[in-house]
């Protein structure tokens, strides 16, 4: 079970917001919107918001586009990740990732059976890094964007949650996860 350490100070991140959908405009992202509210609210900065429609090339210009601006550090997709003929988010992302994190998708699906039954078994919610920047794909479900939210990702984003978290992952000069000695290194 993970915990806060109290002798850490929360790091802020730049996050962007990537919404996958054929259909929704920026007015009409709930999803995102929520994303948007909830990484606020717990002390990081939105660099950027966009949607792109669900084709795997899209995906992949946008993705890459942030991966190579220094100020994101943690992209958010939502949407695409179903099975119909027009979800393609996992499959643009996969071949992207220098290292899977196998365990959101399997956490995110055990936690939502709770909420959806044996539906949960049609996400296909992903996740990875990608040079130093971190990227968590769900379904784009306000509901669903919620639960990554609030019961993985949040968690995961906060440099005091031990006895790991990605932030190590994605801004220098601070020890990597270390239940010993949770502190930052000195500047050198």
């Amino acid at each position: 079970m993970s915990h806060h350490s109290r002798q850490l100070d929360f790091i802020p991140l730049g996050i962007a917001v990537l919404t996958v959908s054929d259909t929704r405009s920026i007015d009409e992202d709930d999803s995102g919107a929520l994303l948007i509210d909830r990484l606020q609210n717990a002390g990081h900065h939105l660099v950027e918001r966009t949607i792109v429609k669900d084709d795997i090339y899209h995906i992949r210009a946008q993705v890459s586009r942030w991966v190579v601006d220094e100020e994101v550090q943690v992209i958010l997709v939502d949407g695409g990740t179903g099975f119909t003929a027009r979800d393609s988010t996992p499959e643009a992302l996969l071949p992207l990732f220098d290292k899977v994190i196998e365990g959101y998708g399997e956490l995110f699906r055990q936690i939502s059976s709770q909420q959806i039954g044996t539906s949960t078994i049609q996400s296909r919610a992903v996740a990875g890094v990608i040079d130093q920047t971190v990227v968590f794909a769900m379904p784009g479900s306000p509901k669903a964007c919620a639960t990554a939210w609030d019961d993985i990702i949040a968690a995961q984003l906060d440099a005091r949650t031990r006895p790991c978290n990605f932030v190590a992952m994605v801004v220098k000069d601070i020890q990597r996860c270390d239940t010993r000695s949770p502190r930052l290194e000195s500047p050198s």
